[in-house]
């Protein structure tokens, strides 16, 4: 059984090549199948069949057909490890196989002969429950490793033309596309290591579903950011939002420690007295490996962990309703920026990534929580007093209809508020971030896109004198 993957390992270089070494592992009760569309020296198709612990593999130079009367040849290869399955990606020119692979389809294959039998004799019957390729096949062995794949008659109907399909059935992504995200990664990686070095598994996976963004791409998005978030992010006590399965999955709260480098804990009691741990980033080290483990959205306390009683960044959250139009909440925002700057103090601007604006401001002149939060209250009121039609301080939802929530209330111990670069976990992956006021006229609270964000980096910082400012 062992022998069943030497050809395979003999074959390939896996320094080289990032085709899964794999091991043979004992099949399962339903079998798995996969066909990839690959571009090698000559282009063709890879028609593989889980059995006994492998991938049966065979190329198929003109792929499967519907076509009752097409019989397709099938050259027999190899053995395959399961873990190619999921391999979709670029071989390097020079080594085996070189080329781009795509994954054209997947499912469960269901033998309608025994399989040792059928394989044997070279005559294999079974059934297909793919997305892309459904119902009877037949594979019939001609001479040595030459057979014919065909479709037998059932009432599955199919593609016309396969040459149609030119997308991945797994991530979407087009050849180019894939080749793009190859070269991309390789420059990085040369550009700086951390990604490489901490391995980002499942890289493929898709997180935001409509916009095909996958992980590795949230990972190189936060490795680009970081010399600009990580200030806001270092040594402050965080909860990040994880989506394992992306932003249609299960999306919840993380706030309490794992044990890795480049992540910090402190133990302190919750609301009922009961000690708990939580944590922070120290470096890009861990923001990289928070996203290796699914947080995606990240969220900070007004204070840092070395004074964690003297909280030094002020939020308020500009909450409209639903139905308010984007003109109301501008100027409700030029309203709280004008009672700032009366007080003197220095305020910040950035999108929410939502359908909001964030106003910031830093502070160091409010020694404790109970002032603090006070003292953001006493904002959000003067607004209500002075502007009774436009604003409210109150959370409850009746009480904010056609007007605007100062959100105040995140000034309070063991709140949060969504970090300056963060990704929101919402349709479009939009990201919170820091403007400059001039351009609140010109960017919409949801405006900024993670390639847009990146793209703004070259630009002059907004807040490049954020932890400058005295007051």
């Amino acid at each position: 059984m062992k022998e069943q993957l030497k050809k395979y390992h003999e074959k390939r270089n896996f320094e080289k090549t990032k085709e899964p070494k794999g091991t043979r592992k004992p099949s399962k009760k339903r079998l798995k199948f996969v066909i990839q569309h690959h571009w090698a020296r000559k282009e063709h198709y890879d028609f593989r069949l889980e059995y006994n612990g492998v991938l049966k593999s065979w190329a198929v130079p003109k792929g499967p057909s519907y076509k009752i009367e097409d019989k397709r040849l099938a050259i027999e290869v190899e053995d395959h490890p399961l873990d190619y399955q999921k391999f979709e990606g670029t071989i390097p020119k020079g080594q085996y196989g070189g080329g781009t692979v795509m994954i054209f389809d997947t499912g469960f294959w269901i033998p309608l002969v025994n399989p040792k039998q059928g394989l044997k004799t070279g005559n294999l019957k079974f059934l297909l429950e793919g997305k892309r390729c459904r119902g009877k096949w037949s594979l019939i062995r001609m001479k040595e490793n030459q057979w014919l794949l065909r479709k037998e008659k059932d009432n599955r109907k199919g593609f016309e033309k396969i040459e149609d399909y030119k997308t991945s059935i797994i991530t979407g992504r087009t050849k180019e596309e894939i080749e793009q995200r190859i070269n991309r990664g390789r420059k990085n990686s040369k550009k700086d290591s951390i990604i490489e070095y901490i391995s980002i598994t499942s890289p493929d996976k898709i997180i935001f579903s409509n916009k095909k963004i996958t992980k590795f791409d949230i990972a190189n998005y936060y490795q680009k950011v970081s010399k600009r978030m990580l200030p806001f992010l270092e040594n402050r006590l965080i909860s990040t939002i994880r989506a394992p399965e992306g932003n249609k999955g299960e999306i919840f709260f993380k706030k309490h420690f794992e044990s890795e480098n480049g992540l910090g804990k402190i133990i302190l009691p919750n609301k009922n007295g009961k000690k708990e741990d939580y944590y922070y980033i120290k470096n890009i080290e861990g923001l990289i490996k928070e996203v290796q483990k699914n947080g995606f959205e990240f969220h900070i306390w007004g204070s840092k962990i070395q004074k964690l009683n003297h909280p030094d960044i002020l939020v308020f959250d500009l909450d409209p309703d639903e139905k308010m139009d984007l003109k109301t909440v501008r100027e409700g925002v030029k309203d709280l920026k004008s009672i700032l700057d009366n007080l003197s103090l220095k305020s910040f601007l950035k999108t929410s990534g939502g359908k909001g604006y964030h106003i910031v401001v830093p502070i160091q002149s409010i020694k404790t929580w109970k002032k603090f939060r006070e003292f953001a209250k006493n904002i959000a009121k003067l607004m209500e007093t002075k502007w009774p039609d436009k604003y409210v301080s109150n959370m409850r939802k009746e009480k904010r209809k056609n007007k605007i929530f100062i959100e105040w209330v995140r000034n309070t111990k063991g709140a949060t508020s969504v970090a300056p670069y963060s990704i929101r976990i919402r349709k479009t992956a939009t990201v919170s971030m820091p403007i400059a006021w001039s351009e609140l006229d010109k960017i919409k609270p949801d405006g900024i896109t993670m390639e847009l964000a990146i793209k703004r980096l070259k630009r002059k910082d907004p807040w490049e004198d954020f932890f400058d400012v005295e007051q």
